[in-house]
């Protein structure tokens, strides 16, 4: 397709009907069926491409060779080398455990394509070689004639050449609801996006009412729909954070891993004078001993069990690594509909001439009342509420749907606008469905955007001022109070003056800066003689829509949902912006924002997609650091604001429920989609969804992110903190040159980390959020897990307080039972043997107390409740029957080295854990206290 061409299709909304043929190489008799051959031939089909997907194998093999597989396959490799096979196994079985799962979530993702496609319909009806036909939509050309009627599906952009009261649904390129109504007429405007052009009709949306004729301008990618298609399937998503430091973590570890190997090595070797052989085994286990062998099984723990409990709280998690992200969400970009509101229109004002009155109650329930300075009215209570509220009922072509088996909700079937007017009608006491009886419609004259009202002319049961017929004209306040000559004031009907038009207009310009949608209502009685033409179909806007009685104004608006708020609050007070991205108007959009809170000035930015679309990236960046609000923007400016909030260094969360939200959705560090409201690709391009479409939803599932992190750290201290009781045995042993028997075997070592300190540290990644996590604002992604500060206080300050008990321990036995009378043969004396076995059991005792220590940052664990941790509770049971079991069964004394310990040794094990809280437990109040102190100066 040439330049020319392209400016063509382009530009096709400005030109004329006529003119669309002439540009487009066809006519009204449609293409025929050789010129639809050759042109798909140059165009190709009208499909949604597939991007080639990556081999299944690649993927299968990256989830065992990432940086802590590695770690693991080498430490399981070190183990058979040192003569362990049973160990080197367990560490192989944790790898390939972590690697089936990993692929398993990988593989489940990235279906967005696959629902794209299916949202086109198969077959559609066009006009070829003058004859009408059904053809597959895939075969549709550029130039082909389409035809629509109620209920279809469109399959290609194109220009409209006829229709007759067309309305089409446009959520999926828009995301907002409202049937859009469409006219055949050249659009001059410039100042439109694509989707506002109403001559235009688009691929992925469908025909609401009416029907039309339309000529095809684009097909398969080149359509919005493609084009929304094709930025989703080329969305790559960047590793989370959670990965990033998991990664960061594991070359710090295996430094720190490595560089210990090196140093017993050579402090074994050249200290000791041990032979080089048992010297290099030696190094290899502490090696081994040092690689957080659980981390990856703790991280996969936490993960699924924030995961479950999201789930109670209405959110469902796709990818467990989505959880942690949420944790590190510093924005989040939201749109409105549905998500901080709830998509149920509501009339809450009506006005009359010299009256207003206010309406309780939200969503289409018809659960309320109307008041006037605080006191109740029905309809019968005010002729003039009455007609207002009856008129705009019947012109509305919306049903209320009661609550059944299918949804425990009212719904509704028409215009949500529409839909709220019976709501109120019946608030008001009026049986609407008794007025359609009564009252019955005999001829309706559609909304259309030129004239901004609908028509529709009933039947009297009882003739008024000798009258048998009426119409009702609800519209734009503006341009029905143009056509009405009369108003109604308390029953009566008098001339309308210049000083009321001027009232209702400030009573409307009033409700819009609030951000309500008005419309206004009006009557005519249709007198026997001069308006009643012998056929309905002579009924016309121009000899029905003349010389009204304008009735009053009724406002309304989507009302948000009444728990956002806190939410959003709860969301500053954790350091967390939110954006709202809108396909509805700035004034509407501006109105929630600042009854929800979302934005805290005065005067907010407010920029439009088309404002959006002159702004440069470096201009988008200095305004997203201010309060600012998008409004009426398309899917690829939605992409580019998340993508300039990413390059600013912010973890973005974009919430969506249409298929133009699904690039935001696939680009976001975590895209959530409405589980009720959204569409299929949506759900598909997102990391995570709201089961109950909420907004506050998002803010319970960040806590539990946080938690995660948390929990991961509290692993991390935990593991760590053994490693330090483990080293200073070995560091005696060397520093003293060997006289003093090494007081921990490498065998013992492993047996801690792979055994007995394994399932409390899993049981740590259960915790639930502590309190105070939203109360911090969201983590400098910088830092990195392993911070100087968790080092310090795993090996200087938990691993001081094990160190100290396990050495005690050592030398506990050997003052009872004195020192093995041949150091070099304390493989088989007794009681270096016991003395070992106690410097294992008093390592574990402590790592006892640690864990509960552990289980808290900053607040006492006897107020989250010491053994509340059900996980946390069994580990330490299964740690301690471990133990035994080592200490006592004779085939594991033998693998282990290790041998009976007497009554006293148990009653000294059993000092350490509460000794051990007890410290921690002191100096945690000791720093509440201080931390207390310096907020009050």
């Amino acid at each position: 397709m040439d330049k020319d061409t392209a400016n063509i299709r382009k530009d096709i909304y400005k030109i004329s009907v006529d003119e669309v043929y002439e540009a487009l190489g066809t006519s009204p008799q449609g293409l025929t069926q050789a010129q639809a051959e050759q042109r798909q031939k140059e165009e190709g089909k009208n499909l949604i491409d597939e991007k080639k997907k990556e081999s299944t194998i690649l993927i299968f093999l990256a989830s065992f060779t990432h940086l802590m597989a590695i770690l693991l396959w080498v430490g399981g490799a070190v183990a058979f080398v040192a003569g362990m096979p049973q160990l080197g196994i367990a560490i192989w079985l944790v790898n390939i455990i972590n690697g089936v799962f990993s692929f398993w979530q990988e593989y489940r993702a990235g279906k967005a394509t696959d629902a794209l496609k299916n949202m086109l319909p198969s077959y559609v009806r066009v006009i070829r070689d003058g004859k009408e036909e059904k053809i597959l939509a895939e075969d549709l050309v550029v130039g082909d004639i389409i035809l629509l009627e109620e209920g279809d599906k469109i399959s290609a952009d194109a220009r409209l050449v006829g229709c007759n009261d067309l309305q089409v649904n446009q959520s999926t390129l828009t995301g907002e609801s409202n049937p859009v109504s469409k006219i055949n007429d050249s659009i001059l405007k410039n100042n439109l996006t694509r989707a506002e052009i109403p001559n235009l009709i688009f691929a992925g949306t469908s025909v609401s009412a009416g029907n039309g004729k339309a000529v095809v301008i684009e097909i398969g990618m080149k359509t919005e729909f493609g084009k929304i298609a094709d930025l989703t399937q080329n969305m790559k998503k960047e590793d989370s954070p959670l990965q990033r430091e998991l990664n960061r973590l594991t070359k710090q570890i295996s430094i720190i891993a490595i560089a210990f190997g090196i140093f017993f090595f050579a402090a074994a070797l050249f200290l000791v004078k041990e032979p080089m052989a048992s010297s290099f085994i030696f190094a290899l286990g502490m090696v081994v001993a040092f690689i957080p062998e659980g981390l990856l099984p703790t991280v996969t723990l936490s993960l699924a069990m924030a995961v479950q409990r999201m789930v109670k709280r209405n959110a469902l998690v796709k990818k467990l690594s989505s959880v942690e992200t949420l944790g590190s969400t510093s924005v989040i970009c939201t749109d409105k509909t549905g998500t901080l509101t709830q998509n149920e229109m509501t009339v809450n004002h009506l006005w009359l001439a010299g009256k207003e009155y206010e309406v309780t109650g939200v969503g289409y329930e018809p659960k309320g009342d109307i008041l006037k300075d605080g006191k109740k009215f029905v309809a019968d209570d005010d002729e003039d509420m009455k007609l207002l509220l009856t008129a705009a009922a019947l012109c509305s072509n919306a049903r209320l749907l009661p609550p059944d088996e299918e949804s425990p909700r009212y719904t509704v079937l028409g215009d949500p606008t529409e839909a709220c007017l019976g709501v109120v009608a019946e608030k008001a006491g009026i049986d609407v469905q008794e007025q359609i009886r009564t009252t019955p419609r005999l001829r309706e004259l559609p909304f259309e955007s030129r004239r901004k009202r609908m028509t529709t002319i009933h039947q009297l049961s009882e003739p008024v001022e000798g009258t048998v017929r009426i119409a009702y004209v609800k519209g734009a306040p503006k341009e029905v109070m143009k056509l009405s000559e009369s108003i109604r004031i308390n029953g009566e009907v008098q001339p309308i003056t210049e000083e009321m038009r001027a009232e209702i207009m400030k009573a409307n310009d009033g409700y819009a800066r609030e951000g309500l949608r008005v419309l206004a209502v009006s009557y005519r009685l249709l007198h026997k003689d001069d308006d009643i033409p012998k056929a309905m179909s002579a009924y016309t806007p121009e000899i029905i829509e003349h010389d009204l009685v304008f009735v009053g104004l009724i406002a309304m608006a989507d009302p948000p949902r009444p728990e956002v708020a806190a939410a959003v609050e709860e969301c500053h007070h954790a350091g967390i912006r939110i954006i709202m991205i809108t396909g509805d108007y700035g004034l509407t959009a501006e109105s929630i924002s600042k009854r929800i809170g979302i934005v805290k000035g005065t005067n907010p930015r407010v920029v439009s997609g088309l404002e959006l679309e002159e702004l440069s990236d470096e201009q988008l960046k200095e305004y997203l650091k201010d309060e600012i609000i998008f409004a009426r923007v398309a899917p690829e400016q939605k992409l580019r604001v998340v993508s300039n909030l990413q390059e600013m260094g912010e973890v973005v969360a974009v919430t969506g429920d249409g298929v133009n939200d699904s690039p935001a959705l696939r680009k976001a560090n975590i895209g959530v989609a409405m589980g009720i409201a959204g569409t299929d690709v949506a759900k598909e391009a997102a990391d995570m969804i709201l089961t109950d479409d909420n907004f506050a939803s998002i803010v319970h599932a960040i806590e539990e992110g946080r938690a995660v992190y948390s929990n991961i750290r509290k692993f991390l201290l935990y593991i760590l903190n053994s490693n330090m009781p483990e080293a200073v045995p070995s560091a005696l042993f060397l520093f003293s040159r060997g006289a003093i028997p090494l007081p921990l075997t490498v065998m013992q070592i492993l047996t801690i980390d792979l055994g007995t300190d394994m399932l409390p540290a899993l049981g740590l990644g259960t915790e639930r959020p502590e309190k105070g996590v939203m109360d911090q604002p969201p983590r400098n992604q910088k830092e990195p897990l392993l911070t100087k500060k968790l080092i310090m206080k795993a090996f200087l300050w938990y691993g001081l307080l094990g160190s100290i008990t396990s050495t005690f321990s050592y030398f506990f036995v050997n003052m009872e039972n004195g020192w093995p009378a041949v150091p070099l043969a304390r493989g088989i004396d007794p009681v270096y043997i016991k003395a070992t076995t106690m410097t294992l059991a008093a390592i574990v005792f402590s790592q006892i107390g640690a864990v509960f220590n552990c289980r808290t940052e900053k607040q006492s664990v006897f107020k989250v409740g010491l053994f509340s941790n059900k996980q946390v509770n069994f580990g330490i049971i299964f740690e301690v029957a471990l133990i035994i079991a080592l200490v006592y069964l004779p085939p594991l004394q033998s693998v282990f080295h290790t041998l009976g310990l007497d009554s006293s040794d148990w009653l000294l094990l059993c000092v350490w854990p509460p000794l051990i809280l007890l410290i921690e437990e002191v100096r945690k109040a000791w720093s509440y206290r201080k931390n207390a102190k310096n907020y009050q100066k």
